[in-house]
């Protein structure tokens, strides 16, 4: 049955070609577009929506006239695209919208978007996750705004961990800000970052610290529109990270074993560095059954260890699955809108090779069939002489099994088969 479908899509920081494919594709496709005028770009909607799509400004709607919108989209069976900035998932008032959504009969969506933190740190060039400086992110906002917060997420509890904070809808109110991570640990001197309409065409990105940031929101005249970064991985170096060093392996890649000692030194040398604790606390009583507790922990090493193979092969079990289900789609045929005339060309490369997809779709599901026939000879390279035995014993099995089977099968099957069926058998019994 054909519905309508409701698109709660992420448009990115501002930026026009910093939405994703799939969310320009469904603004292509609206009938009805809603957008926020004031948090997403013109360029954004107008690149993408068609001629005659209705434009609708979200920031003059409340929620019960955007329900109006979805309901007479499910009565005229229409397709809605509900553009949002950055990404839906935070902070965009989306969880109500998409609970009503879904109880009318429509197809219903999540299309995420590009966060404007994630925007801000490639525009400075940083990466938020600095080895062995900070490799956690707390997402939060400055609480006493419209929206209550919920009890215990409070900005100065967040600053004691010391990581990299990212703080939104807080330039209003920016020396209470200060305040509040002051008071959780922060100094004077940490680096922040005060983003302006990250990637839009006035996008401002200032430099501060903590001590000297009320003061510079106040000299550009900051309180909408603004996100704060702050953290010691603004300017840190930190350490090179081992994902890609040679003494490091992993599935795919083997260790060099000069690197290998040399990582394995650099890690005990950082180690012996590393200031001791000066109050220790103090030592535990002796317990009568220790060597018990020493054999439950080799026990509970060797639980770990199987734990992690398992959990690796389930990863492999899930990419055979996802490469699967991804041939799979491939062979299915969705049903696209007829674009306008006057619409703007930017998929017809898209629609001009979905021909190829399907005609490729055998040679997928030849290459599937392949796939247990060279994992079956894997496992049997490794037990040549169990493996030679199962050969033997198997062709001998199949043999005895034909000629058992030969005279018990039924009269249909044989009126279906060739009647030069039998001579052609008799060089396979002799090969075998």
């Amino acid at each position: 049955m054909v519905t309508g479908r409701i698109s709660f899509i992420g448009a990115g920081p501002g930026a026009a070609d910093l939405i994703t494919v799939r969310g320009a594709k469904r603004i292509a496709e609206a009938d009805i577009v809603v957008w926020a005028a004031s948090l997403v770009t013109p360029e954004c909607v107008q690149e993408h929506a068609r001629s005659d799509a209705e434009l609708v400004d979200s920031s003059r709607l409340t929620h019960e006239q955007a329900l109006e919108i979805y309901r007479r989209a499910e009565r005229d069976k229409l397709n809605v695209a509900r553009v949002h900035s950055g990404d839906p998932s935070l902070w965009g008032a989306v969880q109500e919208q998409y609970d009503s959504a879904i109880k009318m009969n429509l197809e219903v969506e999540i299309v995420p978007g590009v966060a404007a933190f994630s925007a801000a740190a490639a525009s400075i060039g940083r990466e938020l996750t600095v080895p062995e400086v900070a490799q956690s992110l707390v997402l939060t906002r400055l609480e006493g705004g419209k929206t209550p917060m919920p009890d215990g997420e409070k900005v100065r509890e967040f600053a004691k961990h010391g990581t990299t904070m990212a703080l939104f809808l807080s330039a209003a109110r920016t020396g209470q800000l200060v305040e509040e991570l002051r008071a959780g640990g922060y100094p004077d001197d940490t680096p922040v970052l005060v983003a302006y309409k990250v990637t839009w065409p006035d996008e401002l990105l200032v430099r501060s610290t903590l001590g000297e940031l009320e003061a510079d929101c106040k000299k550009h005249k900051l309180w909408r529109h603004t996100l704060f970064i702050i953290g010691k991985g603004l300017t840190a170096g930190g350490t090179r990270s081992h994902l890609y060093h040679a003494g490091h392996f992993h599935t795919f890649r083997k260790a060099d074993k000069e690197a290998r000692r040399a990582l394995r030194a650099e890690r005990s040398a950082r180690k012996a560095d590393k200031p001791q604790d000066p109050d220790p606390a103090p030592a535990a009583p002796k317990v009568e059954a220790a060597p018990k507790v020493e054999a439950a922990t080799k026990t509970d090493a060797a639980t770990q260890l199987k734990e992690s193979d398992a959990a690796w092969w389930a990863v492999r079990d899930w990419q055979e699955t996802a490469r699967g289900a991804a041939r799979f789609g491939a062979n299915r045929t969705i049903p696209v809108r007829q674009a306008d005339e006057s619409q703007s060309e930017l998929f017809t490369a898209e629609d001009a090779t979905e021909p190829a997809a399907e005609t490729a779709a055998p040679d997928a599901a030849g290459s599937e069939t392949a796939a247990p026939q060279a994992e079956s000879a894997a496992t049997t390279t490794r037990a040549p002489a169990k493996t030679g035995t199962a050969r033997k014993s198997t062709g001998t099995a199949k043999s005895g099994t034909t000629k058992r089977k030969a005279p018990a099968k039924p009269a249909g099957a044989k009126s279906k088969q060739p009647a030069k069926r039998k001579p052609a058998a008799k060089p396979d019994e002799q090969s075998e």
